[in-house]
């Protein structure tokens, strides 16, 4: 029987992942077989994952990059129940509830149900960032954590994060940073969202969206390591004896490729990178603009736009693979693979089905 070959990213405009650099997929075969779960035993693996763990912290501007605390997760909704789940054992309630905005990734939605956390989502003001007087209404003295978004994934927008910290430790609680998709493109911004802009206490960054690793690829950070040790069990069958990770058995390829593509790209292949997005999503909403549709104004490189459910049906049988808001608007989310060529392709389709 034949292997099928992999879909291709030609016409994906939706997805946050994109193809791995090629260095992350030469690093990831060499690592297929191995298993940072285990670092006693695996420790040339273990030793690289403390080398993704610097490099990851660098780009979110860790004040102590090289002692940074943290791991290689599956993805953005592991760290993100990690963090809930790190936040909850260092609350002194058993009870507890986490703060966030409505554009929180749906992953959070996830971690306070299998934690049976009681999860309070506030509104988001006019440009879709959290509303901070809403956060600061809904936190109470069994808050254990407040979660910021630093790229959200329907529009790309970047909460008040500096505000937001000071929220959380005003109420006793930490301060959680979801930056999953845009940590490897705030660097080359001016929003504050990192380590050095606010008290952030652990942070989610995924190597395998716009840092070019491969899938599996996910980070956990934090600024202190009392939030892994809250995560830790003890391993007794292991060769290492104690473990933060939720997966227990995790993939090398993971960790292999994210150092292979952040030393490949950190900082000037990720600048140029960004750049280019940037240039691109406002290209595409002032051409969309022209044409008579409701666009939102790109913040981080996503355009969202207003389109009927007939033209959005007619571009996906077309082979363009597009999503929607939970307003409706579709969405074009400028990773690596988008080229102003295949921006240009799917204008074309979108102009000739309107006709």
């Amino acid at each position: 029987m034949q292997t099928p070959e992999p879909q291709s990213f030609d016409r994906v405009l939706s997805s946050m992942c994109t193809e791995p650099h090629p260095a992350a997929r030469d690093a990831a075969e060499r690592f297929l077989a191995t298993n940072p779960g285990d670092p006693g035993t695996y420790e040339a693996v273990a030793d690289l994952e403390e080398r993704a763990v610097g490099l990851l912290a660098t780009v979110a501007e860790h004040p102590s990059p090289t002692e940074a605390s943290g791991y290689v997760a599956g993805g953005g909704t592991e760290a993100n129940l990690q963090a809930v789940r790190s936040a909850r054992n260092r609350h002194p309630d058993a009870d507890v509830n986490v703060v966030a905005p409505e554009s929180v990734h749906f992953s959070v939605y996830k971690a306070a149900e299998v934690l049976d956390v009681d999860l309070r989502t506030v509104p988001t003001d006019d440009d879709h960032r959290a509303d901070l007087a809403a956060v600061e209404a809904a936190v109470d003295e069994a808050t254990a954590l407040v979660v910021g978004v630093a790229g959200t994934t329907e529009y790309g927008r970047v909460d008040p994060i500096p505000e937001l910290g000071r929220i959380a430790h005003d109420a006793g609680a930490l301060l959680h940073v979801d930056a999953a998709w845009g940590g490897f493109l705030l660097p080359f911004t001016d929003h504050d969202w990192s380590f050095a802009d606010a008290p952030v206490d652990t942070l989610t960054i995924d190597p395998h969206k716009c840092g070019r690793g491969v899938v599996p690829g996910g980070g956990l950070l934090a600024r202190d390591p009392a939030a892994m040790d809250a995560l830790a069990v003890e391993t007794p069958y292991l060769e290492s004896r104690s473990q933060a990770t939720l997966n227990g058995t995790r993939s090398g390829a993971g960790v292999a490729g994210a150092v292979a593509a952040i030393e490949a790209l950190w900082p000037d292949g990720y600048r140029e990178a960004a750049e280019r997005a940037a240039a691109d999503a406002d290209w595409l909403a002032g051409e969309l603009t022209d044409r008579g549709y409701d666009v939102v104004e790109p913040d981080l490189p996503i355009v969202a736009f207003d389109i009927s459910d007939s033209t959005f049906e007619a571009l996906r049988a077309d082979g363009w693979r597009l999503s929607r808001t939970g307003a409706g608007e579709a969405r074009v989310v400028h990773m690596p693979h988008v080229t102003r060529e295949s921006l240009r392709a799917f204008l074309t389709d979108l102009d000739r089905i309107r006709t």
